[in-house]
Parts: C-alpha cells; sequence; structure tokens
C-alpha cells in the first residue's frame, strides 16, 4: 500500500512537474543552437542577440516573487497549468514571428509562461513528499528538467536537418500547452497545516541567512546559465575555432554533464545533511571550483576546452543545494516566496551576465564575423571578479567564527558572540506534511 501510495505520487505529481521543468529547459537553451539561424533570418548583432535570448532571464526573474506568492496562495497545480498556456501562445508567436520585436515579445511571453516551472516543482515536493528526501528529489527533478538542455543539442540539430526552426517552436507551442493540460487534470491539491508564525515575504528579505547565501547563488548559478544559454556556442566558434560538428558535439557533452551533475548534487546534498553537514559548505566548493574553471578558460589554460565546460555546465543545477538551504531557512508555506525570491537573483544575474557579455563583445570590432578572444576575456573576466566578491562575503562569518575560536584557545578567553555564525531558527513551529503511515516507508 505504501509503496502504491509512493509511486503515485511520483506519476501524478512529481512527473507532471518534471515535464514543465523540461520544457522551461529546452526554451532557455536552444537559442544557443539555433543561434545562427536567428542571426540570418532576422540579421541580428550580438547585442541583439543577447537581448533576445536573455530578456527571456530578466521576465522569469521579475516574475518569480509574484509566481512565489500565488504558488502559496493558489497551489502550484493552478498555477502552473495557467502560465504553461502562456508559454505554449508565445512559443507559438515565435515560430511565426519575423523581426526583432515580435521576437522579442514572443520570448518574453516564453519567460513569463515557464518563470514557475521549477519553484512549483519544489512546492510540489515540500507539499507531498517527506522533508528527509526533499534534496534528493530536487536533484532528481533537476535532473529529469536538464533533459531539455541535452534536447536542445544534437536531437535538435537533427530535426533542423529536415524541419526549420519556426516548425521546431510550432512543436514545442503544442507540446506545452498539452502539457499545462496535463498538470490541471492529473495533478492533486494539496495543502499544509496551518502554522501560527508570521509568514510574509518580508521574512525572507529579513533573514540574514539569505543575504549571505544569495549573492554567491545567484553569480554562480546565472552565470553558469548566461554560458552555457547562449555565450559557449560563440566562444566555442570564435576563440576555439570548432566547426558545427564539433560544436554540436560539445553542446550535448555539456548538456549530458548538466543533467548528471543534478543527480550527483541532490545525492550530495542528502547524503551530508543525514550527518549533520550544512549544504552551505557544498555550494562553497562548488564556486570556487566554477570560478577556477572561468579562469582556465580565459588564461587559456592548456587543456580540453570540454573540461571547463563541462564545469561551467554542472554548476547551473547548483540550484538543488542553494534550494536545499533555503528548505532549511523557512517553512513549507513560505516555500514558494522564499524559492522565489532566490530566483529573482538567479534569472536577474544571469539576464545581466548574458546582456552585458553581448554589449562588452560589440565593444571590439569583429574580425570576418568573429568577437576577438580579448573582449571574450575582459566580459567573462568581469563575471568571475563579482563572483570572487560574492565568495568572500559568503566567507566572512565563516573566518570571524575561526578567529574567534583561535582567539579562545590561544588567549583562554571564551570567543566574542558576536562573531559567531547567525544559526537563528526563526521559524520553530512544527508543521505536519503528510500522515505519518503514508511516509513510513520511504
Amino acid at each position: 500500500m505504501q509503496i502504491s501510495t509512493t509511486w503515485r505520487r511520483i506519476a501524478c505529481v512529481f512527473l507532471p512537474f518534471a515535464a514543465g521543468y523540461y520544457l522551461s529547459y529546452l526554451f532557455r537553451t536552444i537559442n544557443a543552437l539555433i543561434a545562427s539561424h536567428l542571426i540570418s533570418d532576422a540579421g541580428l548583432g550580438a547585442a541583439d542577440l543577447g537581448l533576445l535570448t536573455s530578456v527571456y532571464f530578466l521576465v522569469f526573474a521579475a516574475a518569480q516573487i509574484p509566481v512565489g506568492i500565488l504558488l502559496d496562495r493558489f497551489g502550484p497545480r493552478r498555477v502552473q497549468s495557467v502560465l504553461l498556456l502562456l508559454a505554449a501562445v508565445g512559443a507559438g508567436l515565435f515560430a511565426v514571428s519575423t523581426g526583432f520585436l515580435s521576437l522579442l515579445i514572443a520570448r518574453s511571453m516564453i519567460g513569463l509562461g515557464v518563470a514557475a516551472a521549477l519553484t512549483a516543482g519544489l512546492k510540489s515536493i515540500i507539499l507531498w513528499f517527506p522533508r528527509e528526501r526533499v534534496a534528493l528529489l530536487n536533484g532528481y527533478m533537476v535532473m529529469l528538467g536538464s533533459l531539455g538542455a541535452v534536447t536542445a543539442t544534437t536531437p535538435v540539430e537533427h530535426l533542423l536537418a529536415w524541419m526549420g526552426w519556426r516548425q521546431l517552436f510550432e512543436i514545442l507551442a503544442a507540446a506545452t500547452g498539452a502539457t499545462a493540460i496535463l498538470i490541471y487534470l492529473v495533478v492533486p491539491e494539496r495543502s499544509v497545516a496551518p502554522s501560527t508564525t508570521v509568514t510574509t515575504l518580508s521574512s525572507v528579505f529579513r533573514d540574514r541567512r539569505f543575504w549571505r547565501i544569495a549573492p554567491l547563488s545567484a553569480t554562480c548559478v546565472g552565470s553558469s546559465w548566461s554560458l552555457q544559454g547562449l555565450w559557449a556556442s560563440p566562444w566555442l566558434t570564435d576563440v576555439e575555432g570548432v566547426d558545427r560538428a564539433s560544436l554540436v558535439r560539445q553542446l550535448f557533452i555539456m548538456s549530458i554533464v548538466l543533467s548528471g551533475g543534478a543527480w550527483l548534487f541532490g545525492m550530495t546534498v542528502h547524503y551530508i545533511k543525514r550527518r549533520g553537514i550544512g549544504a552551505e559548505t557544498v555550494l562553497a566548493m562548488v564556486a570556487v571550483l566554477f570560478i577556477a574553471a572561468e579562469l582556465a578558460l580565459i588564461l587559456r589554460a592548456p587543456l580540453p576546452s570540454i573540461v571547463p565546460w563541462s564545469v561551467v555546465a554542472i554548476v547551473g543545477t547548483a540550484t538543488v543545494i542553494s534550494f536545499a538551504v533555503i528548505a532549511d531557512y523557512f517553512p513549507p508555506e513560505l516555500a514558494g516566496r522564499a524559492n522565489g525570491a532566490l530566483n529573482v537573483l538567479h534569472f536577474g544575474w544571469a539576464f545581466l551576465a548574458q546582456y552585458a557579455t553581448g554589449l562588452i563583445l560589440e565593444q571590439w570590432p569583429a574580425n570576418d564575423g568573429h568577437s576577438s578572444v580579448r573582449a571574450y576575456q575582459v566580459a567573462f573576466g568581469l563575471n568571475v571578479a563579482l563572483q570572487i566578491a560574492a565568495l568572500v562575503w559568503f566567507a566572512l562569518p565563516w573566518r570571524r567564527s575561526i578567529a574567534s575560536w583561535m582567539s579562545s584557545i590561544l588567549f583562554f578567553n571564551p570567543a566574542d558572540v558576536s562573531y559567531a555564525v547567525e544559526s537563528v531558527g526563526l521559524y520553530e513551529d512544527p508543521v505536519i506534511f503528510l500522515p505519518a503511515d503514508d511516509d513510513a516507508e520511504w
């Protein structure tokens, strides 16, 4: 009975939302593959292409707070199904658009339509599954969703060989509409037990722990999305000089690594949390690795380019780590707004990084249609500098805590509590997720 209940939840709750997130990831990354088609059909420059692709992130970020409130108030089923219908309309408009403005409007509609794709899935996991399984299921959700990035490489390249990109978007419009209907008809409703704690959006923004982790998560995850979603392709063409077949192969490998990274992060966080280790430590290690990979690209280290680019790709799934941290900070009835607040920074940074890269590239004259290596180094280097600043900001409380601990040992004085890492739990009311017998066998 318990096994049957578990699989019923997976089939009726987890998989429909995973399908929505899959489409979101596909829309997010597909412009990297069809960039040359968009340039030739619409006459776009580097800045236009950067704006057209990054407006997805801008609209997505702007919608996160309202979407989070709607998720907490009306539930993920209704919010996700309505928004995916809007994404379907946007994909249909993108398929028939001929000018930059109409393409921009259509891309904006797609971004708004999939704005709840991840947070709705995370909210549903919190509502329907045991708390100790949240990080693991978040990893599976992102892993399945990131298969959209896999689809946006070799499979789409084969489709483009016998159909145009416009016909491809017509198919995507139909698939998105069908997914919206599936979620509305199949996913059941679920509410959480009320809490006596006052839970508002300001509770999220007043929490110092949120502002400690958010800049690091945003600059790393957002930059990864920006690079893989668009600028990896021009870099490999302009700097590495790869041909079309090699480009598609590298993008395909990156997307496979991306999908595997989500599973790896989910398993890692699940493992360490069972041993009382905070997920923040994993996030810091991922940030250091990401910065090292970007520096390897910028400095043209003697490595196969797929190595640092694979690291760049895998960091895009570090949301699994960030949202696991957020799930520990805030109660379930505030989960939608808390996840939405963090996603504002993720996607807002992705927009700024993606658009600013295009602007910086245009400051150097192109050589036979290819941007200069120096332009890429400056654009990527600015990103790295800001990530290092965010990492320092994240590490400051740890440095102060260690300094106080060492001082107490060396001078036999108690550590100054004002320097301790903040561990105040703002939400201590117990929340009952599910009947105990439903989850006994997890």
